[in-house]
C-alpha cells in the first residue's frame, strides 16, 4: 500500500475497486465510472475477477460490460455500501474542501476503513487508498469530541488532529462518529449530537444491552464517560475479525439487488433463499429477523431503516445477518416502522408483525443456488 494524500489526488472521471478479504493481498474487482446521467457511480469487472471472483451482490453478476445504478445519486450494487455515511460526507466536505464532490469522489476519500471489504483505489495495478494514519485509542476519546464539536460548529481543525476523525466507517447516519482501536479490535464511536435532551449515546448502550437479554444477537457495545456527564458509545465492528475484512451488504443493497420490497418478511425470504449452509443456522437467522422486528416495535424504534440491517457474506458467498446494530428507541410515537412489517404494511403493531409470520418458514426441500467460488487471497 502506497501513502497517497487528498493533496495528491485529482478527480477524474475513473477509480479502481479492490476486493480486501486479505488487507496484505488486495485484489482487483474492476473500474469504478462516473454515470454522469444518474449522477452516480458504475462498475465494469475486470477480466481477472471475472474469472476468479464473485458476484458482488445480486444484480452485479460476473459478466462483462457495464453495471449501471439502480437509482440516481447512488452506486451500482454493493459498490453503494462503500461510500461514506452523511457524516463522513459531512467531515470530507469540512476538513478536505474537495474541488469536485461527486460520489466518485467520495468513495475515495473516506478512506481505507469502509464498511465491509471493498477498497477503492487510484490504481488499476496497485491498491493506493487514502491513507488517514494510526486510528485513535481510548486515550484520544475526549479530543475526539472535542473534534466533533469543532465541526460541527465550523471550527478549522489543526492539521495533526485530522486523523482522530475518520470518514467512512458505517453504512449510514449523520451522528457524529470516528473510529477506535480498544481491545485488540476495532469499534465505532458515537457521540452525542447539539441539543439532544439526553445522552442518546447511553441510550443506545442501554438499548443494546436490553436486546442482548430479550435473546437478540447484538454488536458488543461499552459506554465510555466524557466530561460533564456525557458519554460515548464504542460498537464492536463486526465486518473485521481478526486482520481479515468480510464482505458485508446493507439490507438496502441486498433487498433491491434481489428485487424485493424493502420489508423484514423479504428480508427473512431472502436468508431462506440465500442463507447459510446449514439448514439450522438459516434458521436461526430467519427467526433472527421476525424477533429483531418485535423488538423494535416494542421499544419504539422506528428508525430501522434498511440500512439499520446488514448481511455478512461468509466463505462459500452465502449470507449471515449480521449482529444487531443502531437499536434505539426514536421517542417520537409515529406509528409505522421504516421497514415494511407485515400484510398492513409499515403498521407498527404486534398483529401486523404476526401477521407475515408464515414467510419465516423453512422449507427444506427447496433448493440451493450455486454462489460460485469464492477468492482465495
Amino acid at each position: 500500500m502506497t501513502d497517497f494524500t487528498v493533496a495528491d489526488y485529482q478527480p477524474g472521471d475513473k477509480l479502481y475497486l479492490w476486493w480486501l478479504g486479505s488487507p496484505s493481498r488486495p485484489l482487483y474487482v474492476g473500474e469504478l465510472l462516473i454515470a454522469r446521467s444518474l449522477n452516480g457511480v458504475s462498475l465494469r469487472y475486470a477480466a481477472s475477477w471475472l474469472s476468479g471472483g464473485f458476484p458482488l451482490s445480486e444484480d452485479l453478476p460476473l459478466k462483462t460490460g457495464e453495471f449501471l445504478p439502480r437509482d440516481k445519486d447512488t452506486a451500482a450494487g454493493a459498490v453503494d455500501d462503500a461510500r461514506p455515511d452523511r457524516w463522513g460526507e459531512r467531515v470530507i466536505s469540512f476538513l478536505d474542501k474537495p474541488p469536485r464532490k461527486a460520489l466518485l469522489d467520495m468513495l475515495w476519500l473516506c478512506g481505507d476503513e469502509r464498511f465491509g471489504a471493498l477498497g477503492v483505489s487510484v490504481s488499476a495495478d496497485t491498491y493506493i487508498p487514502r491513507t488517514l494514519g494510526p486510528l485513535p485509542t481510548l486515550p484520544d476519546v475526549r479530543a475526539m469530541e472535542v473534534l466533533v464539536q469543532q465541526i460541527i460548529a465550523g471550527e478549522p481543525i489543526a492539521e495533526q488532529h485530522r486523523r482522530l476523525i475518520t470518514p467512512g466507517v458505517t453504512m449510514g447516519g449523520a451522528r457524529p462518529k470516528a473510529l477506535l482501536v480498544a481491545r485488540d479490535c476495532q469499534w465505532v464511536l458515537k457521540f452525542s449530537e447539539p441539543g439532544e435532551d439526553f445522552g442518546m449515546p447511553l441510550v443506545e448502550h442501554a438499548t443494546m444491552t436490553l436486546g442482548l437479554k430479550a435473546g437478540i444477537q447484538v454488536a458488543e457495545t461499552f459506554a465510555i464517560p466524557l466530561a460533564k456527564g456525557r458519554h460515548a458509545v464504542a460498537i464492536k465492528r463486526f465486518d473485521r475479525v481478526g486482520q481479515t475484512r468480510v464482505h458485508a451488504l446493507s439490507a438496502n443493497v441486498a433487498l433491491k439487488a434481489a428485487g424485493q420490497t424493502l420489508g423484514y418478511p423479504e428480508l427473512a425470504q431472502l436468508l431462506r433463499r440465500r442463507g447459510a449452509m446449514d439448514t439450522g443456522a438459516r434458521t436461526a437467522d430467519m427467526h433472527e429477523v421476525f424477533r429483531r422486528a418485535v423488538f423494535n416495535v416494542l421499544i419504539d424504534n422506528t428508525d430501522d431503516h434498511e440500512r439499520n440491517h446488514a448481511l455478512l457474506a461468509d466463505d462459500t458467498g452465502a449470507l449471515r445477518l449480521s449482529p444487531a446494530y443502531d437499536v434505539l428507541p426514536s421517542g417520537q410515537a409515529l406509528g409505522y416502522q421504516q421497514m415494511r412489517l407485515g400484510a398492513q404494511g409499515h403498521d407498527s403493531t404486534l398483529a401486523n408483525a404476526l401477521s407475515q409470520r408464515a414467510s419465516l418458514a423453512w422449507h427444506p426441500k427447496r433448493p440451493r443456488p450455486s454462489f460460485g467460488k469464492w477468492p482465495r487471497s
